[in-house]
């Protein structure tokens, strides 16, 4: 088992005011552990600060109060022990697939052979050959979204955060992306924060499933996902998935009332 413990400990965000507009308090109080190899998936209604919570993990944003550490170790910006791969497609358009994938690789000033060596793997794993010498408008959006998640992997973080990966695409192809997100943890158990709208993504994939309420966000419900492991797109007709997935929309569905109550006043 791969990682190190995540601890979130009060973290709280408010956003200035900017001219008219007053500060906004995005998230209350939050305090959360993430043990090595677990991989924990958030939901939440838009708008409620789950995406600002992962941006604090990752060092992108800063808590207006409170704490994230790993491994005891505080978190004062971003860091290759963090892992990031975001919802809207954030390649460089310059660089080809294994440059992409290679790009922080080389940053660590790593030899030119291991870098060569480490994306030739991921590229493997991630069904990218043969599109190594790819330009990033050359491919669909599932495989622009293979590179980031193998580029994220390159760094052999200690904890990955995903947000939203694989929001933009389409049915069949999310359903391919998380089947292979899947097999990657499987072997690797690497500690895993996901961030998604979709619930039946959020059971398939994690080991527990984090609600979040309506904004200012907080966490009102933690779910445990007690599916064994491995897990096949078949558990997705089951009825204990079924049963899972009864509890979470009811969770969903007072929250998005709540926020669109909030939006409306």
């Amino acid at each position: 088992m791969s990682g190190k413990t995540l601890r979130i400990d009060g973290v709280t965000r408010t956003f200035p005011a900017r001219g008219r507009t007053p500060p906004t308090l995005a998230l209350q109080p939050t305090s959360l552990a993430v043990a090595p190899g677990e991989f924990v998936a958030i939901l939440g209604p838009s708008g409620c600060g789950k995406s600002t919570l992962l941006r604090i993990v990752a060092g992108l944003d800063r808590p207006t109060a409170g704490t994230v550490s790993l491994e005891g170790r505080p978190v004062a910006g971003p860091g290759p022990d963090r892992g990031m791969v975001f919802q809207s497609y954030t390649l460089f358009p310059w660089l080809t697939v294994e440059r992409n994938i290679r790009y922080g690789l080389v940053e660590r000033g790593l030899p030119e052979a291991e870098q060569a060596a480490i994306a030739a793997r991921f590229i493997a794993r991630t069904g990218l050959a043969g599109f190594e010498h790819h330009w990033p408008r050359q491919l669909s959006g599932g495989m622009q979204q293979r590179t980031a998640l193998a580029r994220a992997l390159a760094n052999d973080p200690e904890i990955l955060l995903l947000d939203e990966p694989f929001g933009a695409l389409d049915h069949q192809t999310r359903e391919l992306m998380q089947e292979l997100l899947l097999e990657i943890w499987e072997g690797d158990r690497k500690t895993v924060l996901f961030v998604t709208h979709d619930i039946d993504e959020a059971i398939f994939l994690a080991n527990r499933v984090l609600v979040m309420s309506a904004r200012p966000g907080r966490i009102k419900a933690e779910v445990p996902v007690p599916l064994p492991y491995p897990r096949e797109w078949t558990v997705k007709t089951t009825p204990e998935f079924g049963a899972l997935k009864a509890r979470l929309m009811a969770e969903i569905r007072e929250e998005v009332r709540r926020a669109a109550v909030s939006a409306g006043a």
